[in-house]
């Protein structure tokens, strides 16, 4: 019996890569193994692998073909250009199989009356765990009418040879006579008229694998793929998602300036245009919290099944109404670092002018000369260590990307091309900058740094830098336990996979500062506000239902990231504690905030939850963390709280938590008060009384014992010293009405990472848990565990 040249989607399985590549054979695994799990895949056929090869032995073509590329150099841009041309013309003049084209028009007949679909390539070679393939060849949408979809297929199997995929083979040592390609014809999602994206079944950054990310934009997902858009991104947390509960930790409103859509008038195979976005979609998300949760569902389905992290492509089709999965490969770069037992961390060690910023790529930092390249045609200007600077980038670009010390682009999210190519190259990028073509001149040596949490920036000058590499697995145990401050929610992902025992203090001002932005009075008075504030915090508040709920959904985001990157370890939230100088900085805050001559010992922490002038704002806190905690059952979330100078101000607080629904002891609520004023040490039974325990606040706690500003500069500023005896003695007193009454003591100050053997003394005084800065975590771990001796 003659083989068959075409082959429904739902007979094949991944065992079939040989046969139709990758991406078609994923299709046909999850279309005959997940539809009964819930996980929705339109249907259709592939062309196999021997087809192609048919196809090629006609007219010698593959003869032709062999001969040009062995006298091929792909380094040389403009070479290469030519020869990739040249066989792709071959390719199209050439006529297909009379077999191959009678079970192609059958297998399209079966689909219905001129059914509408995608062509897509999927090479034997693919979407290994090892390398990608992924976007490589081309894709042809909306193509209907049987000889349209002929045109298309042929289009696929001479997009093998497009520039960049004979350069990936040769870097990637991949002979080209054994890669082949199969065409996949899938029934069209219509995403052209709802939305799309891409998702992965870990953090794209840090490689943490207990999230979903997912991005999304209005649209053919193309425009997320090239980098077109800066998407919508939210992040999911597993182990809540399989709870049940909302589970949706963290969202981020992109830009979605542009969308594509279908152009009829256009011939077959480029039947897509671009076209503006209006200001209202581009101000929401543009999928509902709901189809986040439902695509973050098929992802651990599908990652289930596959028993690897996944990389996935979808579409809501706006006709339907129904979210579709359009393709699955394996995750194959940050899969392959988690978990592992050396950590390589990047941190600068001096900053300078910020010329442009944007999402940050990688976690690294490169540096060099500016160059912009505006099109393919000026590719060559790229030199080693350049630090390559564009609008976006495209498939053809990587032979030349693979020279930059840094990638930088006006356009794109975490997923579009320059972030996939960075991350598999090994180099950092910014995307979605807006501006980086117009701030950036040619020939400026700066340092693109994305070591700093989601944002990325691009700093003017060579600054120095250091690059830490952390072996863990020689790690000896610790006499206490450690524990870690996390201020920015951002990095939480990465900083989770260092050796802790949770986090001894996150700071809400942190969150407050970076995801809000905006005083909270100012949000409570929206929208009697006047201009041009109003229309300033409008803008920011885009996406969310009321300037109220944007600022309780956006401090429950950055407490359930926390929450979510350390579960179920303890994760101990401070609650605001600014400075009226440094609210009065918050958009809007000028207007609430009185002036004071030393706002460090003015109107801050506890005595203001408790005052009425701000208790409306302490409640919107309030809420945020219960929500948090209650809804979506991050209880390993606790509450500190800050700068309590008398036992009423203790009282009054716990009353209002209280009221707020935050009760000690229920849903396992520990309220940890911060132990930093002298007053704290003197009467801490007394104040042990409304609280779970102590968590000891050294660097005030040295300010009010010494009398000493810390923020002051000069003379005096020497003999700031947590070691002091009679900080020492503070704290000691603290320490044991601890252990007396059985409560809770730690210590989050800054004393334990900047002076070890502080850090042993409070292990032999008892001290339950010690919190550190990340960057000291292994240095003082090590040394403790030395027993105070340097090695």
């Amino acid at each position: 019996m003659t083989e068959k040249y075409v082959l429904d989607f739902a007979q094949l399985r991944m065992h079939d890569v040989e046969k139709v590549g990758g991406k078609n054979a994923s299709l046909g695994e999850m279309i005959s193994q997940l539809t009964e799990k819930g996980v929705r895949v339109p249907g259709g056929f592939a062309t196999s692998a021997e087809a192609y090869r048919i196809f090629l032995a006609q007219s010698g073509l593959a003869e032709r073909i062999d001969t040009i590329l062995s006298t091929l150099d792909v380094d040389d841009v403009k070479q290469l250009a030519v020869v990739g041309k040249q066989i792709r013309d071959w390719i199209m003049a050439t006529p297909l199989p009379a077999q191959l084209e009678l079970e192609m028009a059958e297998h399209y007949a079966n689909l219905g009356d001129d059914v509408t679909v995608a062509v897509r390539s999927s090479a034997t070679a693919e979407d290994l765990p090892d390398a990608s393939f992924a976007g490589q060849q081309e894709t042809f949408l909306n193509i209907v009418g049987y000889q349209n979809v002929v045109d298309a297929m042929k289009q696929v199997f001479a997009s093998l040879y497009n520039d960049r995929a004979i350069a990936y083979r040769v870097h990637k040592g991949f002979d080209h006579k054994i890669v082949a390609l199969s065409a996949g014809i899938q029934r069209m999602v219509r995403s052209d008229k709802g939305a799309a994206g891409v998702l992965f079944t870990i953090d794209t950054e840090s490689g943490f694998d207990q999230v979903v990310f997912v991005t999304a934009s209005y649209g053919l997902g193309e425009t997320v793929v090239q980098g077109a858009v800066n998407p919508d991104e939210f992040f999911v947390h597993k182990p809540t998602l399989a709870a049940g509960r909302p589970a949706i930790v963290r969202r981020h409103l992109g830009g979605k300036a542009l969308k594509m859509e279908f152009d009829v008038e256009s011939v077959a195979g480029k039947s897509v245009k671009t076209v503006a976005v209006s200001k209202e979609d581009r101000h929401q998300f543009s999928i509902t919290d709901a189809e986040v949760e439902e695509l973050a569902r098929y992802a651990v389905i599908i990652e289930q099944h596959y028993g690897r992290p996944m990389d996935v492509e979808w579409g809501r089709d706006g006709i339907d109404g129904k979210l579709y999965i359009l393709q699955a490969r394996p995750e194959t770069v940050k899969s392959q670092e988690f978990g592992s037992d050396k950590l390589t961390k990047f941190r600068m060690l001096e900053t300078s002018r910020i010329m442009t910023e944007g999402r940050a790529i990688g976690q690294k930092i490169g540096q060099g000369k500016v160059r912009i390249i505006r099109d393919v045609s000026e590719m060559d200007r790229v030199q080693a260590g350049d630090v390559l600077v564009s609008d976006m980038t495209d498939p053809d670009w990587e032979p030349v990307m693979k020279r930059a010390a840094a990638i930088v682009t006006n356009r794109g999210g975490r997923t579009c091309h320059a972030a996939i190519i960075a991350r598999e190259l090994g180099i950092p990028a910014v995307v979605g900058c807006g501006d980086a073509t117009q701030m950036l001149r040619e020939g400026d040596e700066v340092t693109v740094s994305c070591s700093e949490g989601d944002a990325g920036f691009v700093y003017e000058g060579l600054l120095k830098f250091e690059r830490l590499d952390v072996a863990l697995q020689t790690l000896p145990a610790a006499p206490v336990k450690i524990m870690m401050n996390v201020g920015n929610p951002e990095l939480a992902f990465d900083f989770c996979q260092l050796p802790n025992e949770g986090v001894g203090l996150a700071r809400l001002e942190f969150i407050i500062n970076r995801m809000i932005g905006i005083h909270p009075k100012a949000l409570l008075a929206y929208p009697n506000l006047a201009e041009p504030l109003k229309s300033q915090v409008e803008e920011r508040i885009a996406g969310y239902r009321s300037a109220i709920d944007f600022y309780i959904d956006k401090i429950a985001e950055g407490i359930a990231t926390l929450g979510a990157a350390f579960y179920p370890k303890k994760v101990i939230v401070r609650l605001s504690d600014f400075k009226s100088n440094e609210y009065a900085n918050l958009l809007g805050g000028a207007e609430y905030e009185p002036h004071e001559e030393n706002p460090m010992i003015g109107f801050r922490g506890a005595a203001r939850y408790v005052d009425k002038s701000f208790r409306d704002c302490f409640e919107l806190e309030c809420r945020a963390v219960k929500k948090v905690r209650d809804v979506m059952g991050l209880t390993n979330i606790e509450v500190m709280i800050p700068f309590v100078r008398t036992l009423k101000e203790a009282e009054c607080v716990i009353e209002l938590l209280e009221r707020n629904g935050l009760k000690r002891g229920e849903n396992g609520l520990r309220v940890i008060m911060m132990c930093e004023i002298p007053a704290n040490a003197v009467l801490a039974e007394q104040f042990l009384q409304y609280f779970d325990g102590f968590s000891i606040g050294s660097n005030d706690m040295t300010q009010l014992t010494l009398g000493i500003d810390r923020d002051s500069g000069g003379p005096v500023s020497t003999s700031f010293d947590e070691r002091n005896e009679a900080v020492k003695a503070m704290l000691s007193m603290s320490i044991k009405a601890c252990r007396k009454l059985g409560k809770y003591v730690g210590i989050c100050g800054q004393g334990p990472s900047d002076h070890p053997d502080f850090a042993q003394w409070l292990v032999e005084e008892g001290i339950e848990t010690i919190s550190l800065n990340p960057d000291t975590v292994i240095e003082t771990w090590l040394f403790l565990a030395r027993g105070g001796k340097a090695e």
